[in-house]
C-alpha cells in the first residue's frame, strides 16, 4: 500500500489504487470511480454473506476463507480504514466492536476460548482497507500465531 497522503498501485488488489486524500479513508479509486470496500457492500446487502449479528454500529459475518473451524469477521459500519487511522472520535466505536466480538463469540458457542485478531497494514496482513476484527475459534490456538 502507499504511504499516507500518496496514491499508488497495490498489486495485491489487482492494481486498484488506494486514495487517501479527497475521499473518505478506505475509499478505492479504479478508472476514476470511487469503489466501496467488500465489507461496505456486505453491510449494504449488495454481496451475500452469512450475517450472524448486526446492530446500528457493527455487523458480524462468516469469513469466506476461514482459517479456523469458526472464523467470523466483525466490522464497524463506519468506514475506518484501519486501527492505525482510528481517531479519538472512534473510541466508543472501538469499545463497542470489542464488546460485540465477545458477545458474538459466546453466541456461536466459543465457550472454550477464541482469538481476536486485528491486522493493520501490509506487514500486519491487512487485505481489506476497512477495520475488522477476526473472531477465530473451534480449535486450540498456538503461539506465536505466525
Amino acid at each position: 500500500m502507499s504511504e499516507r497522503g500518496k496514491a499508488g498501485p497495490d498489486l495485491r488488489f489487482g492494481g486498484v489504487v488506494e486514495l487517501f486524500s479527497g475521499f473518505r479513508p478506505g475509499a478505492w479509486v479504479y478508472c476514476g470511480f470511487v469503489q466501496r470496500t467488500v465489507f461496505e457492500k456486505i453491510i449494504a446487502r449488495e454481496i451475500p454473506s452469512q450475517i450472524v449479528y448486526e446492530d446500528d454500529r457493527v455487523a458480524a459475518f462468516h469469513d469466506v476463507h476461514p482459517q479456523a473451524p469458526t472464523h467470523i469477521l466483525i466490522v464497524p459500519k463506519k468506514p475506518v480504514a484501519r486501527i492505525g487511522e482510528a481517531g479519538p472520535e472512534d473510541e466508543a466505536l472501538l469499545g463497542h466492536l470489542l464488546l460485540k466480538a465477545a458477545q458474538v463469540a459466546a453466541q456461536v458457542g466459543l465457550g472454550n476460548g477464541y482469538r481476536l485478531v486485528i491486522n493493520n497494514g501490509r506487514d500486519g496482513g491487512e487485505s481489506v482497507p476497512h477495520l475488522h476484527c477476526h473472531i477465530l475459534g473451534g480449535r486450540p490456538m498456538s503461539w506465536p500465531p505466525g
